[in-house]
Formats: C-alpha cells, structure tokens, sequence
C-alpha cells in the first residue's frame, strides 16, 4: 500500500514538474527549418503557411546585392542530430550602409527614403515564460565603423545582442530605424523582457540561460527577439566581419 501510494506521490510531482519546465515555445526557436528562394535565406519552409513565417532578417534587402546577412549552418551546431541546423549571422557593410547580422520576429518591409529600414515587429504570443535558454558562439572583430556619439568605440571588440521582449501591442509595431527605434528599458508596452549582452568572444559555443523579469501582470500579446551580432548597429557603430552563431533557444516555466 505505501508502495503504490509512493508511485502515485512521484507521478503526481512528476506531472507538476514537468506542467512548470514546458509551455509554449515560438515556432522555429531551434533554427532548424530554413529554405532558400530567388537567392535568398528565409526561416522557415516555402510550404508554411503565414502564420508559421515568423522570423525574418536583412535578407530580403541585402539579396539584392547578392548577400544573405543570416544563413543556416549545417555543421557547426550547438546540439547535433539528424535534420538539425544552427543561425549564423554577420555583420557586413553593404552599399552605403552598415548591417548588423541580425534575426527578428516579424517582416522585412524595405528601406525607406534611403535613410533607413522599415520592418514590422513580433509574433502572437500569450505565455509568461520565467527564463529564455540557448547556445550562442560569438566571434567578434575591432569596431571599425562608427557614428557619432560612439566615435570612442573604435578599435574595441564589436558587442552581441539576444534580446525578447513580450508586449501588449494589438498589432505588430512598424518600426523605421531613421526615426526611432523601440526602447526596450522604458517602453510602457513592454510587459516582461530576458536579455544579454555578449561582450567577449567564445572559442565555441557557450550555453546561456537569462531570466524574463516582468513589469506587470498583464498577458502577453506578442513576442519579438532581437539578435544582432552588432548591438550599436543601428546607431551606425560596430565591426565589419563579426559574426554569432545561436541554437537552440528555448522558454523555461
């Protein structure tokens, strides 16, 4: 009898631990569904339908040079298996502007007045994750594009960025980088935030788990990362050539 009453004991945990460690996980946070059209690197299948197309990056733009910022890597992965694949992104200087590697929830729309790019942010998302987890390799090279008031970070090691913020926006924020960009520390319509800086290279990968700290009880309704292998790239700042490589991410409940 104690037995059997132990087993349903260690069931019953059982059950509730795993209730508190899963929960919903945005499509593709693996890196490992890619496909490739007109030349170009998307995130996902071509047969997904739209609710599936969720992240996107600079390619759509800097295709038209013939460059893909973001591309899959099948053999330098943070967790091997069959089908598996990690993101590496670089920061490359294209035409007249310096572009980040960078990966985002949401759509590439197109430079706007030749002054900036325009894109819509997030995904639909409703939970209240406690951390954000993964892999990331970074292989930073000396700033050497700057714009003022960051003309003393020449010469210093390039910084990464891997960032989600969970907002209570009704639809996606259409962003233009030339006339402001969200401010992830102030912004009233963010409701929780994970982030981490990357400040120093790694000989591979380095597995990371960062905590979501919320700023009230409402529900989420859309999720956006930010991953850039250039942090001040949008304020014309960083290094040409710098390139990280993430896998693997996940929420924690």
């Amino acid at each position: 009898m104690k037995k059997t009453l132990s087993i349903v004991l260690l069931a019953a945990f059982c059950t509730i631990l795993a209730a508190q460690t899963t929960g919903p996980q945005l499509y593709n946070s693996g890196f490992d569904t890619w496909s490739k059209k007109g030349g170009i690197w998307y995130m996902y299948s071509q047969d997904d339908p739209e609710s599936k197309r969720i992240w996107d990056s600079p390619n759509p733009g800097t295709g038209k040079f013939g460059i893909n910022i973001c591309t899959p890597e099948y053999e330098h992965v943070a967790v091997a298996g069959k089908g598996k694949a990690a993101c590496r992104v670089e920061s490359r200087k294209v035409a007249w502007a310096f572009v980040p590697g960078n990966v985002y929830n949401g759509k590439y729309v197109g430079v706007v007045e030749l002054k900036g790019v325009e894109t819509h942010l997030g995904a639909p998302f409703s939970a209240r994750p406690k951390t954000l987890s993964g892999y990331y390799h970074y292989l930073p090279k000396p700033i050497n594009i700057v714009k003022e008031p960051y003309e003393n970070m020449k010469g210093r090691p390039d910084e990464a960025i891997i960032e989600v913020i969970l907002t209570d926006w009704e639809k996606p924020f259409v962003q233009q980088t030339h006339k402001g960009l969200i401010d992830s520390e102030n912004d009233p319509h963010i409701i929780g935030r994970a982030s981490l800086v990357i400040r120093k290279g790694t000989s591979g990968y380095v597995h990371f788990e960062a905590p979501f700290e919320y700023r009230s009880s409402k529900t989420p309704r859309y999720a956006l990362f930010t991953i850039a292998s250039s942090r001040f790239a949008n304020f014309g700042t960083g290094a040409s050539g710098t390139v990280l490589y993430v896998d693997e991410f996940r929420f924690g409940y």
